[in-house]
């Protein structure tokens, strides 16, 4: 009689099983890795993202300079997110020149038809996607070929014989060239297309963002009332300046590494225009347009712009002397010696009786709101413009304490008699 043989059964893979012990411990490090991921964001002032953001919204290309492994790739990728924006990476050093201009496609008919330039990929997935954020990595590690095929890209949105779509905003980062793997001066025609940030850590954001929570960019708020208002002041101040600086028109810089930055031109100039206008719409602090404009035309032409601007802001001298009494200063020392400067002028150009006497009314209220080392230069200038018949005013007194006026008074007119009779 034969025996049963009961059927083999399929072996089942044990718990402790290499592969499954394998596999589970990957599991196990994802989820780690996924905790560590698992960060946010909140609202933080930060002039350098909300410098960035209000160049983004103005539609100018940015070129984020700074060290590596300081977080400007991060900061891309954290602000497209924000701003829902699919972001296309482009590493600019691997690249072929022909990746930007285009590849010449042959057709059926090259005499007649001509030979169109095919655009790379990640191009066409941006025209398709109708918006996003291109953001060129590496950019000073691109050679100078590279980099001249980058000049249509970058102004004129052109990759071949595609343009990219108004929505499409371009981001640039790069390293300095003595910390960049080997690494190239950026061309003058570049350089000069894009708005320079420098990228800085704080040490404060960095801890606060390694605890779980980074600050958040947001596109500025536009205030729509003011737009007429914002573009008006925005070319006053950039013709006014220019108008008297014509030397700032434009301004190559004679080293080779300062023209891989911003400097002065007519098209860095009309930039700078556009970025003040948004600025003043966004009502942007001080510190973010201060940012803005000199990673644009340059420290010297913008500080010179900046100082112009607060000069914008004085009030007008005939103002002042037709109600000294209720006259309002500026409360920074270099504003309010400018206000009062330009009063002394104002009564210098149109000499009068009146006009001598409030000058020394606006002083004196000076005297009692603000420093009075600032009154001395003015007060001096003021009593020289005295005239033999004009009485010395009451208010006057009111400044002895703080500037020694009579003696400043006859020192100005010893030396204008001694020049009338040197004159004869």
């Amino acid at each position: 009689m034969p025996t049963y043989t009961p059927p083999a059964e399929t072996p089942q893979p044990s718990p402790f099983d290499a592969g499954s012990v394998r596999a589970s411990r990957l599991d196990v490090s994802g989820a780690l890795l996924a905790l560590l991921r698992d960060t946010t964001t909140a609202p933080r002032p930060d002039p350098q993202l909300e410098a960035l953001t209000l160049a983004v919204a103005a539609d100018l290309p940015v070129l984020l300079w700074g060290e590596p492994g300081i977080g400007k790739t991060a900061a891309l990728t954290q602000l497209a997110a924000t701003l829902d924006l699919p972001l296309t990476t482009v590493i600019a050093s691997v690249h072929e020149p022909s990746d930007f201009s285009g590849l010449p496609v042959i057709g059926d008919d090259p005499a007649g038809n001509g030979i169109p330039m095919a655009p790379p990929d990640w191009a066409v997935r941006l025209v398709r996607a109708g918006r996003g954020l291109l953001f060129l990595d590496e950019l000073s590690t691109a050679p100078p070929a590279v980099q001249a095929a980058l000049l249509r890209l970058v102004l004129e949105r052109r990759v071949g014989s595609l343009r990219l779509p108004p929505d499409v905003r371009i981001v640039a980062a790069a390293n300095p060239r003595s910390s960049a793997a080997d690494g190239w001066e950026l061309s003058p025609p570049l350089a000069n297309r894009f708005v320079h940030l420098q990228w800085v850590h704080d040490a404060d954001v960095v801890v606060r963002g390694l605890g779980g929570v980074w600050p958040r960019a947001e596109l500025p708020t536009l205030d729509a009332g003011r737009l007429p208002e914002a573009v008006a002041f925005a070319r006053r101040a950039v013709c006014g300046l220019l108008g008297a600086r014509p030397a700032l028109v434009h301004r190559l810089p004679s080293g080779e590494s300062r023209r891989g930055g911003a400097w002065p031109s007519p098209r860095s100039w009309d930039m700078t225009l556009c970025l003040i206008a948004f600025a003043t719409a966004a009502d942007a602090s001080r510190d973010v347009l201060s940012i803005l404009v000199r990673g644009t035309v340059g420290d010297g032409p913008g500080l010179e712009l900046l100082a112009y601007l607060d000069r914008m802001d004085l009030p007008d001298p005939e103002d002042l002397l037709a109600d000294p009494g209720g006259a309002h200063l500026p409360e920074r020392g270099d504003l309010r010696q400018a206000a009062l400067d330009a009063v002394v002028a104002a009564v210098r150009a149109r000499p009068g009786r009146d006009r001598w006497d409030a000058a020394w009314a606006l002083l004196a209220r000076a005297a009692e709101t603000g420093a009075p080392d600032l009154l001395v230069v003015p007060a001096t200038t003021l009593a020289s413009l005295r005239r033999d018949d004009w009485d010395v005013p009451v208010s006057i007194e009111g400044l002895a304490g703080a500037v020694s006026v009579s003696r400043r008074a006859d020192l100005a007119k010893v030396r204008a008699l001694t020049v009338a009779r040197a004159d004869r």
